[in-house]
């Protein structure tokens, strides 16, 4: 099968991840284990993830000229991913994340985006070519959304398929939104991005077709271990199912995810069949410890789908 050919622009953090027995409270100090520190940012794992999956991706990303970002080019060359738009500045440190663990596998984040925020739409127009030569162009939101909003549009210009994961979300312009084939948004993020509490006990297929009607074409809502809802541009909802899994950390399961999703796509396969791939790729970032140990490989993926 011709390998997908992706163009991600993107976002680059180093994680710092410990592990505590729960989540602590305001002025509580709790003991933790299993510290971590490695290489994340949505764009760069998702980037990871498609090559692994067997995709031909090239990385958009600013990071700093610090400890950090030696980390990044370390890791680009181990996993033959494409640094030619991998851009150093002097004016800002790499991104940084800090995530705590509870014993359950889940998270809680807090994100500086340094370097990221430094990407610009003027960064994208320098990349035209690259994406006119691309199958599925993708973006986050751990950059500015102008810049992932430009993606989007030239990606749309050049006839390749889009995908935005709206992370962390925020609401976005109509003129965004109608430049998206599919918004990957998880139920928090789904509720964010129509303004409404993150919380609120709205239904998902109603919020999904929402998003559709406000010019998104297709929308994946993840929904960890449930699988995914697919919104189609048909209208038609179709449940995929998860997988059962030993969660031991779901921070990467996102990016596994997307990049899976991008790479099935890429390569022609429907929505559907692309979001089934996509949620046992997410299933088994479940599995490990780490965003980057965790991502699968596509011998991985097909075992579990054979």
């Amino acid at each position: 099968m011709t390998p997908s050919v992706i163009t991600i622009v993107g976002s680059y953090v180093v994680g710092l991840t410990i592990r505590a027995p729960r989540f602590p409270v305001a002025g509580e100090t709790l003991i933790g284990r299993d510290f971590n520190l490695g290489p994340g940012g949505k764009g760069s794992n998702q980037a990871v993830g498609a090559t692994r999956l067997g995709a031909q991706c090239h990385l958009l990303v600013k990071i700093g000229r610090d400890t950090f970002s030696q980390t990044a080019l370390d890791l680009y060359r181990q996993e033959g991913l494409d640094t030619e738009n991998v851009i150093q500045v002097d004016e800002a440190s790499t991104g940084v994340a800090v995530i705590t663990l509870n014993e359950l596998g889940e998270n809680h984040i807090v994100l500086d985006v340094g370097a990221n925020d430094l990407l610009s739409p003027a960064d994208v127009d320098r990349m035209e070519a690259t994406i006119t030569a691309s199958d599925v162009v993708m973006s986050v939101l751990e950059i500015r959304a102008e810049t992932a909003g430009r993606a989007m549009a030239l990606g749309r210009q050049a006839g390749a398929l889009t995908i935005l994961n709206p992370a962390p979300a925020q609401a976005l312009p109509p003129e965004m939104l109608e430049n998206v084939d599919v918004m990957t948004p998880n139920e928090t993020e789904l509720r964010i991005l129509l303004g409404m509490a993150p919380d609120d006990p709205g239904e998902v297929e109603a919020l999904a077709r929402e998003l559709q009607s406000r010019g998104v074409r297709n929308v994946v809502v993840t929904q960890g271990g449930q699988g995914a809802f697919v919104l189609m541009e048909s209208g038609e909802a179709i449940q995929v199912p998860g997988i059962q899994v030993d969660v031991v950390d779901t921070t990467g399961a996102g990016d596994a995810f997307n990049a899976a999703l991008g790479t099935a796509l890429g390569q022609g396969r429907s929505l559907v069949e692309a979001a089934r791939f996509a949620v046992v790729a997410g299933g088994l970032a479940c599995t490990k410890l780490g965003v980057i140990p965790a991502l699968p490989t596509r011998k991985e993926v097909e075992a579990i789908l054979s």
